[in-house]
């Protein structure tokens, strides 16, 4: 497993594992971020992630991203 940050671009991922407290599982779940779910990094750049989840596409921060596994 590897930190989502650090996943390669054009890859589909599936998230593993997902760290942090109920507020950050609750935000990212929002966002579609769930455990099993298949994402792609479709940019990484400085400190954000663009991820595509399903049809749409989700920027996060860097820390978030450090705290899904996949």
């Amino acid at each position: 497993m590897i930190p989502l940050a650090l996943a390669p671009a054009g890859e589909k991922q599936k998230i593993k594992k997902i760290a942090g407290n109920d507020k950050v599982r609750r935000h990212l779940q929002e966002l579609g971020l769930v455990m099993d779910a298949t994402v792609t990094v479709v940019s990484s750049e400085t400190d954000n992630v663009i991820l595509g989840v399903g049809d749409s596409r989700v920027a996060i921060g860097g820390d978030l991203a450090r705290r899904i596994m996949v």
